[in-house]
């Protein structure tokens, strides 16, 4: 190691330092309670719904009232009777069960359930397979 000369070693003091409190931090509940027992003057401030569980645009518009207002009932479409019994009577002369005939055409028995007892919305495309399986008219005029 002949030429590189002596080696010498720095012994100043580094000091390494936090970040100073961002603002966030300023309203830590320690920071807070820190400056409260050193007596320095605090500034609250309530916000106008803090702490409460209504939303900013929660007060009655003019858009909600006539919603409230409103007094339609609006309701699906459900399958007339004429076309559950017409379905029924079909499919029990074919001699199918619920759950053939939505096998014939595709469908779950589900939907075949719903539809001969009223609760489904009418489909036309379910209604065309129907026809088509049961051999029957089912809409219009017979």
């Amino acid at each position: 190691m002949a030429g590189i000369g002596p080696i010498s070693q720095d012994w100043e003091p580094v000091v390494i330092r936090k970040k100073a409190p961002n603002a966030a931090a300023k309203k830590d509940e320690k920071a807070v309670n820190a400056a409260r027992r050193a007596g320095a003057e605090i500034e609250t401030s309530r916000k106008s719904n803090a702490g409460t569980n209504k939303a900013a645009s929660s007060s009655t518009s003019l858009n909600t009232r006539k919603l409230d207002d409103e007094t339609e009932n609006l309701t699906h479409d459900r399958v007339p009777t004429e076309l559950k019994k017409a379905i029924m009577q079909a499919r029990t002369e074919k001699k199918l069960t619920q759950s053939q005939l939505a096998q014939l055409i595709n469908e779950k028995p589900q939907i075949i359930q719903e539809y001969e007892s009223g609760k489904a919305i009418p489909n036309q495309q379910i209604i065309t397979k129907l026809e088509r399986a049961l051999g029957t008219k089912l809409r219009g005029k017979k």
